[in-house]
């Protein structure tokens, strides 16, 4: 599948991403009729209502109408997460479904799984417009059942899925052992020392060592020269 860009010019953002963010959510849709995605975004991009999504995808290809770091109107939630954070994904051939839309759909798993592993996002991060205003979209998706459409988008990040959440439970418990362990047995006099003088906080003897903590240990050790 290809994706490509069509991007709303900026004289139009005020209407359609008026507000630069931090993307934290992928937001799914359904769009409701049978055209292809270059058509939905075209319609979208030039109609003056303040209505936009980030992409369109139908059984050939995925375009991009807005920028990644805009929000966007449309989970019906005003300034709430939905639109302040999600990125926007309108699956296209909901309204007859069929082959057409089977494909989309699966481009659209395929398109969520590229953006979920290039930020290094789980599946929790997958949400769908119901979860924001209660609409009843994307409707075929959710009539097909939600759980299905997850486990298309795991499928696409085969192992990438896999290794990112046993790597994060790994790290999880890695973590919570460490907060109760006490220093090794070679480190135990420098420890003390260390604690006493106040140069570390006796926590998490064996926890990793950040470089803001490691200067903020230097800056109590070494001399630094007088402001003017």
């Amino acid at each position: 599948m290809t994706v490509k860009m069509k991007l709303c010019p900026k004289e139009r953002y005020n209407i359609k991403c008026p507000y630069g963010r931090e993307p934290d959510r992928i937001v799914v849709h359904n769009t409701g009729n049978d055209a292809p995605a270059i058509n939905e975004i075209t319609y979208m991009i030039n109609r003056d209502e303040e209505v936009s999504f980030h992409f369109a995808v139908d059984d050939i290809e995925a375009v991009q109408g807005l920028p990644l770091d805009r929000n966007a109107w449309a989970s019906g939630d005003g300034l709430g997460p939905g639109n302040m954070g999600g990125i926007h994904i309108e699956i296209c051939y909901s309204k007859s479904g069929g082959e057409r839309f089977d494909r989309a759909e699966n481009n659209a798993a395929e398109l969520i799984a590229k953006l979920l592993r290039e930020r290094g996002w789980g599946l929790d991060r997958v949400t769908k417009h119901q979860d924001y205003d209660r609409k009843n979209c994307p409707h075929r998706t959710l009539a097909l059942g939600w759980e299905r459409f997850l486990e298309m988008v795991k499928k696409y990040l085969g192992d990438d899925c896999m290794d990112y959440e046993r790597f994060k439970e790994f790290m999880d418990r890695y973590n919570r052992e460490l907060e109760g362990k006490a220093p090794s047995g070679w480190a135990g006099e420098a420890w003390g020392w260390a604690r006493e003088k106040g140069l570390l906080d006796g926590s998490a003897p064996r926890g990793p060592l950040t470089r803001e903590q490691a200067a903020m240990v230097l800056s109590r050790v070494l001399p630094r020269e007088e402001k003017a």
